[in-house]
């Protein structure tokens, strides 16, 4: 960084010192910049104008000892500097000045260490909590080309630190924006990017730093026995030995797949954790290592941040809920004991299919039986299946498409509490898939089950079923149909209008980029909430993963249905990043024109 004395200067004649010195006061407007003089103690000082905190004018300020208060929100400034105080305000700009011949002179010149300001505000901000900081912070180093993968590791590596339960809904909810920023428009980037930071600040909020678990102290440990101890010690729920497992396969160079079989393995140890939520984070978490983590790397452990966010996932397998546990899952029917018996046929169900791996097709009533009454029956279609040759990956994705049709046909009778039963299974059942597609193991396909027994439960959501749109409800331009999105979404209890839109928008043949663009924006307006968040960025994933764009439009009905259900709210954050953008583009919000004087 440049001193002040090596930088070129645009100096421009600003007022003369005696016009000053009469008023104590001047607001000038210098290279379309409105800068505020102030004449104390003999000497002149010149600030930008706006308060940097929500831009009311600095002009007619009281200034007293070399300090300038802000009267709206009492933000205090070091006028020498433009250092705040306050730092919830951030600190205001200041511009050298040069007297010559009476006259005031004040340096314009442009700043040159923007992005090191912003980035330690944006620390700032997620340290205290302040969402306007971060939003300001967001927008300014989108705009002055940092990549969007910059911010994100900062919030990554903050809310691993500090988090005392681990890896929660804050870093879940940051990873789903990171993963929904290709669908967006640019402009909507910082903002998806200060939704989740600002979710992130919020979890950290007055937790105490997490401290490292050193490795073992051995280099002679081979993935099999880490592998074993970690799940005995997660089983146990033994949190610090579970722990330091984990970062010694950090420390020995484990790949990441087998990084993630140990996790995975552990996660389905046990039924269902936490509905679900376990698993997720699991997947969550290694999505934003590889965010952060140059597509050159290879597959040794070298993420970006390895050692702290995996740490930061044990807590959540140690001390989740089992579903082995509750009575939902033991009576009346004994899933469990379904799921155990299922279990012990897969290593010989997945050899007979292997010499047919690729050639099953999924029979027409296969979405009828998971979505039935028989959870036998289900558990025998699933094994029949693999024993046929589905793949995997293939099992898992039908599975997610039936949780997701779960929602896609809730019935707004329900109770508004139950829409978020239907939402676990699906974003469950997506990480299954986004794991099987990292790392196929058989621990992790106990996943698909745990995930089908799940959908079998919430079958009541569907009593009756929600009709789905019909697809043969179309229109000659369905363009207009997507301007109808926003007003819909501005009124309560519109949750089958929407999807009925969603779908005839499809039918009639739209873009379902440009549908999944405006789904996210109208999402983005809305005040954040973590099931809101999962389930768009699991509907996008799905839907892009379909081969059948026809198949797909329940999924992104489903997606629509459950925004429609938690719409609008009181759009408070949207509220602030607002107005952090129209501070950052300059906009004269609360200044006074007629005061102004110009410049020569």
């Amino acid at each position: 960084m440049k001193s002040i004395s090596d930088r070129p200067q645009s100096l421009v004649r600003a007022a003369t010192l005696v016009e000053l010195q009469e008023k104590g006061q001047l607001l000038v407007r210098l290279n379309q910049q409105p800068i505020a003089l102030f004449y104390s103690g003999d000497r002149v000082y010149a600030i930008d104008n706006r308060c940097p905190h929500m831009g009311f004018p600095l002009h007619g300020s009281v200034c007293k000892d070399g300090i300038v208060t802000c009267p709206w929100h009492y933000a205090r400034f070091d006028l020498a500097s433009g250092g705040t105080f306050d730092s919830w305000a951030d600190d205001v700009r200041s511009f050298p000045v040069q007297i010559r011949d009476g006259e005031i002179w004040v340096d314009v010149t442009p700043l040159d260490n923007l992005k090191v300001h912003h980035q330690q505000r944006l620390q700032d901000g997620l340290e205290q909590g302040i969402s306007l900081v971060i939003a300001k912070s967001v927008i300014a180093l989108l705009d002055l080309g940092i990549a969007p993968t910059k911010p994100f590791q900062v919030g990554l590596s903050f809310g691993t630190r500090y988090n005392k339960t681990g890896w929660d809904t804050g870093l879940t909810m940051l990873t789903c924006m990171m993963n929904l920023l290709p669908y967006l428009d640019e402009s909507d980037r910082s903002r998806a990017l200060y939704q989740g930071l600002s979710a992130v600040a919020r979890d950290s909020a007055g937790s105490p730093p997490h401290f490292r678990v050193h490795p073992l102290p051995t280099t002679h440990l081979d993935f099999v026995t880490l592998k074993a101890w970690f799940r005995q010690f997660i089983d146990q729920r033994d949190r610090e030995a579970a722990e330091r497992c984990l970062v010694t396969a950090v420390e020995l160079g484990i790949s990441r797949t087998q990084i993630a079989e140990m996790l995975f393995a552990a996660a389905t140890d046990h039924r269902y954790l936490d509905v679900g939520h376990v698993l997720d984070f699991i997947n969550k978490a290694l999505e934003a290592l590889d965010a952060v983590t140059p597509s050159e790397h290879g597959e040794a452990t070298d993420w970006q941040e390895a050692e702290p966010v995996l740490a930061s996932l044990v807590a959540g397998l140690a001390n989740a809920t089992r579903m082995e546990e509750a009575s939902s899952w033991r009576y009346p029917v004994d899933l469990v004991a379904i799921l155990e018996e299922a279990f012990e046929q897969l290593p010989a169900v997945l050899e007979t299919g292997k010499s047919q791996r690729g050639e099953w097709v999924q029979p027409p009533e296969f979405l009828s039986v998971l979505l039935g009454e028989d959870a036998q029956a289900i558990a025998n279609r699933l094994l029949d299946a693999l024993r046929s040759g589905c793949t995997e990956e293939q099992l898992a994705q039908i599975v997610t498409y039936a949780a997701a049709l779960r929602v896609a046909r809730f019935h707004t009778n329900n109770d508004h509490g139950d829409w978020n039963s239907a939402h676990h299974p699906f974003t469950f059942a997506n990480a299954v898939l986004q794991g099987i597609r990292r790392v196929s193991t058989v621990e992790l396909l106990r996943g698909v089950f745990d995930a089908a027994m799940s959908v079998y439960l919430n079958r009541f959501l569907n009593v009756p079923p929600a009709r789905l749109p019909d697809a043969k409800d179309i229109v000659a331009n369905p363009e207009s149909l997507l301007e109808k999105l926003p007003d819909l979404l501005d009124r309560q209890q519109q949750v089958n209008e929407t999807g009925r839109l969603v779908a005839q928008y499809l039918y009639s043949g739209g873009n379902p980029k440009a549908l999944m663009t405006v789904l996210a924006k109208l999402m983005l307006r809305e005040n954040r909430d973590f099931h809101v968040m999962q389930s768009m960025e699991a509907a996008f994933r799905l839907y892009s993963q379909l081969i059948d764009p026809v198949e797909g439009v329940p999924v992104l009905v489903a997606a629509a249905r459950y925004l429609a259900a938690h719409a609008p709210t009181m759009r408070s954050q949207e509220q602030t990043y607002q107005m952090a953008y129209r501070l950052h583009r300059g906009d004269r919000l609360f200044e006074d024109t007629e005061s102004e004087v110009d410049a020569d």
